[in-house]
């Protein structure tokens, strides 16, 4: 076919589509890089967005008009074309972050759900294999709480898990282009949130959980796999995603590189003797799916210079020797997962989601992932605690989370008897700028 007619059926096409074109061959991409096709389609956009905008600017537009269009390098209107789709989802999402600067009282932005809506944010996953191979498969569900989201991932065929060596979670945000109607390939910009190693996984990661069917486990940063015990194949994929710094890195970083933020500056006090000791604000949620089994705001928080021992900092939320502050979990502690035809429930397993603000009400240490109640070989409960003791822990870089309960016959219900934090001493003087 002529290059005459075949420019003729591409300017028929809508934007997307001409990107697409220009992947058939060599050729086709040299046809879809035409001046004469991306002048158009620039043209029509720029009048169409700034239509509103004073008369001077349509000068602009009136003088690009009068330029000789064939005399550019060829595709220079669609990289300027490219260029303001670009310049316009960053406005677009700059006016979206601003709005979400309104923090609620857990210190993390208020009605997140209504700005993932409006952004058009979801979220994806990227298997890869040891053959280079890729697999992108789009959210199926998602859930909002007060402090994390949860979204969920359902197939009917998902890869061959022994094959797998990378798992990569993006956020995926939409560019709008001129397209009269809406299209399954549209323009779209990934930033890159997390990426877990599946290499050598069962040999170096033990199952938080289990039931008949399935094992639970799990990778940080908040990401739950559920494996079939029969065959060694993926059930279903969950990841818990708490707000602080959520949207910065669901929209800046790059399909490659996650979005890196700028170094924490302390904030010095040389007046305050125990600076950094005290003032601390825990919000901790244990739930699982719609099912809250325990929420609560623990404030005054706080650590005497003497009971720095061995590089932790302890704080104390719940006293074991303090009845008053003992509190009950809710209903029958699970953790409900389901797949398009199974669903289930692994015992004494839940997520937990923690958020811990310093004296200035700025988020420190915020985290989500499952956890399992575990027996107790030994315990130091009270003797007015009859029952099976258990406990519960989370530990990373930043600090450590323990939490002792016992299960009470009478009522058949778990009671937490001691709820401490564990905060990192390293962490905590880097953090203000402290010597501890």
């Amino acid at each position: 076919i002529p290059s005459e007619i075949l420019l003729k059926i591409l300017s028929y096409l809508d934007p997307v589509s001409l990107l697409s074109a220009g992947c058939v061959s060599k050729q086709f991409f040299e046809l879809s890089n035409d001046n004469v096709l991306w002048y158009k389609i620039y043209n029509l956009h720029m009048k169409k967005n700034l239509c509103w905008k004073s008369d001077s600017t349509h000068l602009v537009v009136k003088g690009l008009d009068e330029t000789t269009i064939t005399d550019k390098e060829p595709g220079y209107w669609k990289n300027n074309y490219i260029h303001e789709l670009i310049t316009g989802r960053i406005k677009r999402i700059n006016t979206i972050l601003k709005s979400a600067k309104k923090y609620n009282a857990l210190g993390v932005p208020a009605n997140m759900e209504r700005t993932v809506k409006m952004s058009g944010l979801t979220w994806a996953l990227t298997f890869k294999d040891d053959n280079g191979k890729e697999t992108v498969i789009e959210q199926s569900d998602i859930t909002f709480r007060d402090t994390s989201l949860t979204v969920y991932w359902n197939s009917y065929t998902w890869p061959v898990f022994q094959t797998l060596t990378t798992l990569q979670l993006h956020g995926i945000t939409r560019i709008e282009t001129d397209c009269l109607r809406p299209s399954p390939t549209r323009l779209r910009r990934l930033s890159l949130i997390a990426e877990y190693s599946l290499k050598d996984f069962k040999r170096s990661i033990r199952p938080v959980g289990q039931d008949v069917h399935v094992k639970l486990f799990y990778l940080d940063p908040g990401l739950m796999l559920g494996l079939w015990k029969k065959t060694p194949d993926i059930a279903f994929v969950m990841v818990t995603l708490h707000y602080h710094q959520l949207l910065e890195k669901s929209f800046w970083g790059t399909a490659k590189s996650p979005y890196i933020f700028p170094l924490h500056v302390p904030v010095l006090d040389d007046i305050d003797s125990e600076y950094g000791l005290h003032g601390y604000q825990l919000h901790i949620d244990l739930y699982s799916g719609s099912k809250t089994y325990f929420s609560r705001t623990f404030r005054g928080l706080f650590c005497k210079k003497e009971y720095i021992k061995n590089g932790n900092v302890k704080m104390t939320a719940i006293g074991l020797k303090n009845n008053r502050q003992h509190a009950p979990l809710v209903g029958k502690v699970d953790f409900l997962w389901k797949t398009p035809t199974f669903s289930g429930r692994i015992q004494n397993c839940f997520i937990m989601d923690v958020t811990l603000l310093d004296e200035l009400e700025t988020p420190y240490w915020c985290f989500c992932a499952p956890v399992q109640l575990q027996e107790s070989k030994y315990s130091e409960t009270l003797y007015d605690f009859m029952g099976q003791s258990f406990y519960m822990e989370y530990k990373d870089s930043v600090g450590k989370l323990f939490a002792e309960l016992t299960w009470m016959k009478e009522s058949e219900e778990y009671f937490i008897i001691n709820l401490v934090l564990l905060l990192n001493t390293e962490k905590l003087n880097m953090y203000f700028g402290t010597n501890y």
